[in-house]
């Protein structure tokens, strides 16, 4: 596996990768919050809505963002940020469906040395506590991420 910086002719493979990645999560989303509130949350639905905000982050051009390839095939990317002295890790997604392992870890080594030529100090990475992130989970905690501060966020529809 290999790392390299994404050019624009992979952002329809990174969306592919970010609705596959993000399918199982959704699902919980919907489970827990309604449809109601799903749909307002993903308005484009819950099969392609990763791939877009995906897209919107490239877009806006304040990332920065990687892609994992095997064998000459996309198999992940990550989008991170750099503020000053901490880092951030945003959205990343791989294709389990290759049967290769590391494809996470391979991109968390890269961005991590990223941040550190940046002369990044603190890196922070954002993940749900619901059994749909328990893969992500495990994958920062084998990164090295061990500090954490738990949170939970509410919803409430209006009328």
């Amino acid at each position: 596996m290999n790392m390299r910086p994404y050019c624009e002719d992979d952002l329809l493979k990174v969306m592919e990768i970010a609705n596959i990645a993000w399918r199982p999560i959704r699902k919980m989303s919907r489970a827990a919050l309604g449809d109601s509130i799903a749909d307002i949350l993903n308005p484009d639905g819950d099969d392609v809505s990763k791939g877009f905000q995906v897209k919107g982050q490239i877009e806006s051009g304040a990332y920065g963002i990687a892609v994992c390839e095997h064998e000459g095939e996309l198999v992940g990317f990550i989008t991170y940020a750099i503020n000053g002295i901490w880092g951030e890790i945003c959205n990343n997604g791989a294709l389990t469906s290759t049967g290769l392992k590391g494809i996470g870890q391979t991109m968390y080594k890269y961005v991590m040395e990223e941040f550190r030529k940046a002369g990044v100090k603190v890196v922070k990475v954002t993940t749900g506590l619901d059994d749909a992130h328990a893969p992500a989970r495990r994958a920062y905690e084998r990164a090295g991420f061990s500090r954490h501060l738990d949170s939970t966020t509410y919803y409430m529809e209006l009328d």
